[in-house]
């Protein structure tokens, strides 16, 4: 694969120093030796309160690539640097100001000292045809090195000021651009922070891995999360039968977190809703022919729960569902504008838009999916033989996904024969077997036999590796430019953690002894990819993500080096994180709840209970400014804790304190902590407060 180099040339170079007037239809001197970005232009130049007062500066190249830069609006603010947010797919460059104020990215730059910097990573792409004939490297990495370079020449034009430095981070999709882009680029970004990435493997196989546990082990969730929950058994295979341990291990072996599954209700198909058809497309004999037909495959040896769940239903279409009919129905929720961009929902912008499009539709047959999605097959009228995408099937409704196309939302009309049809969506469950990478890749080293071939048939292409090349314009290879502090999650579902592990290897198969000068792995406990569905039981990683922001900054500019990689080792393709808290590395405190040293207790009704907690700080990040309970299932932490009474070591970084409660009605209670620390102990500075949990069962009778 041709490497494309990207150098910052003699845009910064130029002699001319412009005025701070205003800058729109101001045409700026850029030298830059991608000729793909010429013209650059800028539309907007005004004061805006969009979330802070800042300078907003809107334009774009003539290949329909858009920028939106926000600047201290005084030059004595102004530090010397920006950040710059990678979305997952591209992108509105406005997106930004959607977010609410404790996670803006306006609002933490600027407070900071530095610019913001967004685009739209060259325009909107197909990320179901990962063969469109774009050339990846645009969306990837090129269309943001282009603006991060012009805003350089702004903020010249400005603040007349030296090279800016420059750092840029971004999630999930937005990791695999971020990493493209200090691998593909030099002298463009001087440090960046990646998090929740994946591996050049994870897609589609991560999904397939969550889906066919969550449909295979639908009716004993409640036992596995209760026998991981503290005070729990410990053992989350104990009432499974032989072929629900299976699965539960190969899941937990492919490196899905097994302490995860506490949130299996609200899981989905997540972003595999857009990349669905396309793998039944790069593939169809498997689907077709073999998985269905041919030892080896799960639909060959067809075991109870996949004959259980397969679904094939004849229908008429008897009425067309809008939105608005959807959503009384309780078929649909409307999509909430501050979920685009971020990590863990921009797949769901990615529909065709259209007013009043059909949604979901009402058939004259009953049906029960128990798969995350499937197909509507079009068995009469002028879609006949076409196939429409759905999430949900139940009763006499079938629920579209949000990725069918304008052409296809027409085919259908009331009267139609249609089939439901989930035999695909079973197929794709286990396709992760058939795909087996090298042994790098280890939590697929468990289908290998005695003589280290695999077990079960291989197909004849890699998919992962086309869909990242989709998404990164390259593939991960760890050969970075730059410094690179990389935030993973323990608890992440869709990028699970192991892969943060493969890429610190690969860095140090290409930095060598000089790895720890230039990049660091930060493991946060408790975090998923996104969402923090539960506060009982997971935490944001947002904090840690600011905060590494800050750390390699300094790392950069003033040479104060981070904290050190987390302290972990890998078993079973699970990441264990070390319990020595002040030396485990990263920035995020350690808690443990204990009653009497125990996890469990049980007590009378009305019976006071002494709750011990400890927090242990890694090294140097920072004191405890926060910690609060929630005693019930609110899910709401109301009860604050007296910090002032707490025991604290000499140097501020080991924390005990005791919390009495008791509880007037029979029952089992989670009593959960959550503290706070914060790296100056600045109880006022939100943005950068760590988080971890602490929680005990207690055990009311």
């Amino acid at each position: 694969m041709k490497r494309i180099f990207l150098f910052a040339l003699a845009a910064l170079l130029v002699s001319v120093v412009l005025p701070a007037k205003n800058l729109k239809g101001v045409k700026l001197p850029f030298a830059y030796s991608d000729t793909q970005f010429k013209n650059p232009f800028i539309d907007v130049d005004k004061t805006i309160k969009s979330p802070i007062l800042c300078r907003y500066i809107h334009g774009g190249f003539d290949d329909g690539t858009r920028f939106s830069f926000y600047f201290p609006i005084e030059k004595a603010d102004f530090k010397g640097r920006f950040f710059q947010y990678i979305t997952p797919f591209p992108d509105s460059e406005t997106s930004a100001q959607a977010s609410p104020d404790y996670l803006s990215p306006i609002i933490f730059s600027i407070e900071h000292g530095s610019y913001f910097v967004e685009t739209n990573e060259g325009g909107a792409i197909d990320l179901s045809n990962p063969n469109d004939g774009r050339d990846a490297t645009i969306g990837a990495y090129r269309a943001n090195a282009a603006c991060a370079e012009f805003s350089r020449v702004v903020a010249k034009a400005i603040y007349d000021c030296e090279r800016p430095y420059g750092y840029c981070y971004g999630g999930s999709g937005g990791a695999y651009r971020t990493t493209g882009g200090m691998e593909s680029t030099e002298g463009i970004w001087d440090g960046s922070a990646p998090f929740v990435l994946g591996s050049p493997h994870a897609i589609p196989n991560v999904f397939g891995v969550r889906m066919n546990a969550l449909r295979v082990l639908r009716d004993k969730m409640d036992d596995i999360v209760d026998a991981l929950e503290p005070g729990g058994s410990g053992d989350p295979y104990a009432t499974l039968n032989a072929e629900q341990r299976q699965v539960l291990q190969e899941a937990t072996s492919m490196g899905f977190p097994i302490k995860s599954w506490y949130g299996w209700k609200n899981m989905d198909a997540h972003g595999f809703l857009v990349l669905y058809r396309s793998v039944v497309g790069a593939d169809p004999s498997y689907f077709r022919e073999d998985f269905w037909n041919k030892p080896g495959y799960l639909g060959f040896d067809n075991p109870p729960s996949l004959a259980r769940d397969h679904v094939q239903v004849p229908a008429h279409i008897t009425r067309i569902l809008g939105q608005a009919d959807a959503e009384q129905l309780g078929l649909v929720a409307p999509m909430n504008e501050a979920d685009r961009g971020t990590a863990d929902r921009a797949w769901a912008s990615m529909g065709t838009e259209i007013k009043d499009k059909p949604v979901a539709y009402e058939i004259d047959q009953e049906v029960e999916m128990h798969t995350m999605g499937g197909d509507l097959i079009i068995l009469s009228g002028a879609g006949e033989g076409q196939r429409l995408q759905v999430t949900e099937a139940k009763g006499r409704y079938v629920v579209l996904a949000n990725v069918n196309t304008v052409q296809s939302l027409t085919y259908l009309k009331v009267g139609d024969r249609v089939q439901v049809d989930n035999s695909d969506w079973l197929a794709v469950e286990t396709y992760y077997r058939h795909q087996m990478p090298t042994p790098d890749f280890y939590a697929w080293n468990q289908f290998r036999g005695y003589d280290n071939l695999p077990i079960y048939p291989q197909r004849p292409m890699l998919l992962g590796p086309m869909f990242t090349f989709a998404a990164a314009g390259c593939l991960p290879t760890g050969k970075i430019h730059g410094k690179m502090i990389l935030c993973c999650s323990v608890w992440d579902r869709e990028a699970f953690a192991w892969q943060g592990d493969w890429y610190r290897h690969k860095v140090e198969e290409y930095l060598g002894n000089a790895t720890d000068d230039n990049f660091r792995l930060w493991y946060t406990d408790r975090a998923t990819h996104g969402e923090t569905d539960d506060p009982t039981e997971v935490v944001s990683y947002q904090s840690t993500l600011f905060q590494a922001l800050l750390d390699l900054s300094d790392w950069v500019e003033r040479g104060i080096i981070p904290s050190k990689t987390s302290a972990y080792e890998i078993n079973d393709a699970q990441v264990m994180l070390s319990n020595d808290g002040r030396n485990r590395g990263g920035v995020q405190p350690v808690v443990t709840a204990l009653v009497d040293g125990k996890e469990r207790a049980e007590v009378a009704v009305g019976q006071q209970v002494k709750v011990h907690v400890t927090v242990d700080i890694p090294k140097g990040t920072g004191r405890v400014v926060k910690a609060d309970w929630c005693l019930d299932d609110s899910k709401e932490f109301t009860l604050p804790v007296d910090l002032s009474r707490a025991t604290y070591s000499a140097d501020g970084e080991h924390v005990e304190f005791d919390t009495t409660m008791s509880y007037q009605k029979p029952g089992t209670y989670f009593a959960t902590v959550l503290v706070h620390s914060e790296r100056h102990g600045d109880a006022n500075a939100t943005q950068t407060f760590i988080p971890n949990l602490g929680k005990v069962r207690i055990v009311v009778k």
